[in-house]
């Protein structure tokens, strides 16, 4: 039974992540800002200790699996706030930081410690980073942040993939367009981001399900072949199509 670490798990993408995982018949060690749960870990990621303890908490927890270690690690935990350029010159630099370090920079700490551990074992491993079509496409006026942290995220993922894979540990990135975070209620989460007019945008008429991004996670935790290293997959209904 292989042992995952999913941040960003209590709720939205990330719980419909680790609910997918644990039906594939892993252990998962699931992250939020609060602890709920004798294998849920509560870490704030804008702090770097905080990130670091995370990982070593998550492995004394994993240690009493059935793998006894973390085979999977999920980057998933993200902000997604606005930073108009008509704030002041510290605002906007506050918002980019913190952006940057909860969407990229946490992602790639916890990424670094789980590879060398990989490294240093001679096991393999497999990293799965939720990214956004931001990524590829962009996004608001208000989020060149959000954009440049997922967009970061990729070319990292990419990376990893190309150094790693002849010792066995696989990387691999998803990018979402929008995706319905709101429980299930759909006009909720169109009336957030500015009504049902985004529809317009996406062929396929609706945004996508955390479902569908955990089902794509899940299968790259577990079943993608190792030739998929490095692949991005994306999830936006053809309304960003490389």
């Amino acid at each position: 039974m292989p042992t995952a670490l999913v941040t960003g798990s209590s709720r939205g993408i990330g719980a419909a992540i680790a609910s997918a995982l644990e039906a594939r018949g892993l252990a998962v060690i699931r992250h939020g800002t609060r602890a709920a749960g004798p294998m849920t870990l509560a870490a704030d990621l804008s702090d770097a200790a905080a990130t670091a303890r995370l990982w070593d908490d998550a492995c004394a927890l994993a240690a009493d699996t059935a793998s006894g270690r973390i085979d999977v690690l999920v980057n998933n935990a993200g902000v997604f706030e606005a930073s108009p350029i008509s704030g002041t010159d510290a605002y906007w630099l506050a918002e980019w930081e913190r952006c940057l370090r909860v969407n990229l920079t946490s992602a790639a700490q916890l990424s670094r410690l789980a590879v060398k551990g990989w490294l240093e074992g001679g096991l393999p491993g497999r990293l799965v980073n939720i990214a956004s079509r931001s990524a590829y496409r962009g996004d608001s006026p208000d989020h060149w942040h959000y954009a440049a942290a997922k967009a970061g995220e990729v070319a990292m993922t990419k990376t990893i993939a190309r150094a790693y894979a002849k010792k066995g540990i696989l990387a691999f990135a998803i990018c979402p367009g929008f995706t319905d975070s709101s429980g299930g209620n759909a006009e909720d989460y169109l009336a957030s981001r500015g009504g049902p007019a985004l529809l317009n945008d996406i062929p396929l008429g609706r945004v996508a399900l955390p479902t569908e991004i955990a089902a794509m996670a899940a299968f790259c935790a577990s079943d993608a072949p190792p030739s998929m290293t490095g692949a991005v997959l994306d999830a936006n209904g053809a309304s960003y199509v490389r």
